[in-house]
């Protein structure tokens, strides 16, 4: 049997200018497809068009290219593939696993709502099977799920298991506003993209049997996934947005690609000393077996 190319994806938000954790996301999966002669996708996530631009995705594709981080081609952004999920959504209806929710957001997260220890609530199908809707009110809809424990065996973090119904409950597929929900949209782009390897932050790890679960739906096999470390400042804090001055935008003034890349791929495990490398070459020595699996912390401000 002839090997798989592997295809890989970066999936980036065109909402503002990435910071260092895009940045480590995207060389990770870089790295990984290129260091066995794969194909790298680029999709642009731009579901929510209230906080989404054209112009943030062009910075995007010139940041990859400063950075060094090629793609081999790109597909439609999320924003032009509302005909495509609804083909989708349709064949969810189609098999009866679909139905109107109603419920507001205050009776989703009210006290009496079961929640786990994170808060986040968990839903219990208020509306399965409900007999008269209510007046005047346009719905969610929610695709039953099954009580089955889904499990993961992730390059990073290792075996990871969910069980979508004490876990998540049934979940929203599209909003009562009628846009597309992240879980529905990233399983349809990279099963018809081909993708075979999915890298992306550790915090989406529960995002996983979600996927997985729909990937099963539509027919598409599962990717292998890796859920890479969060980039944390010294005191703890999450690497964001809102962090200015670690944007790529205020890096690119200061440091070269190869520092940038040098000092990510140090503070991950990569290399043994913090030194000046490119990707092309990093690439080349690059295992998943070297890569720390906890949190990263890393004081930026040594960049400058």
């Amino acid at each position: 049997m002839a090997a798989v190319t592997p295809v890989g994806r970066f999936a980036p938000t065109p909402s503002g200018r990435m910071h260092l954790g895009n940045v480590f996301a995207a060389l990770i999966a870089w790295l990984s497809v290129r260091s066995r002669d794969g194909e790298m996708v680029l999709r642009m996530e731009d579901l929510d068009t209230q906080r989404t631009s054209a112009d943030f995705a062009d910075i995007l594709r010139d940041d990859l290219r400063w950075l060094g981080l090629d793609y081999d081609r790109e597909t439609p952004p999320q924003s032009q593939r509302s005909a495509v999920y609804d083909q989708y959504f349709e064949l969810l209806r189609e098999r009866g696993l679909l139905y109107p929710c109603y419920c507001t957001r205050s009776q989703l997260h009210s006290v009496n709502a079961p929640h786990l220890s994170d808060g986040t609530y968990v839903y219990t199908g208020t509306c399965r099977g409900l007999a008269a809707p209510p007046p005047n009110r346009i719905p969610a809809w929610r695709v039953m799920v099954t009580d089955k424990v889904w499990t993961v065996e992730d390059k990073v973090q290792g075996h990871y298991e969910l069980n979508l119904a004490t876990h998540c409950g049934d979940m929203v597929v599209r909003r009562a506003d009628g846009c597309y929900v992240y879980q529905l949209a990233v399983t349809v782009d990279d099963g018809e993209a081909g993708v075979t390897e999915v890298v992306r932050g550790m915090d989406l790890l529960s995002s996983a049997p979600r996927q997985m679960y729909l990937q099963e739906l539509f027919g598409f096999p599962h990717p292998e996934y890796g859920h890479v470390p969060m980039l944390l400042a010294p005191d703890g804090r999450r690497l964001s947005k809102r962090d200015r001055d670690l944007d790529l935008g205020e890096l690119r003034k200061h440091v070269s690609r190869e520092t940038l890349t040098g000092t990510l791929a140090y503070a991950a495990g990569l290399i043994d000393q913090n030194v000046p490398i490119s990707p092309q070459e990093l690439a080349k020595e690059f295992a998943w077996s070297k890569l720390k699996g906890e949190s990263i912390f890393l004081d930026a401000t040594q960049l400058y």
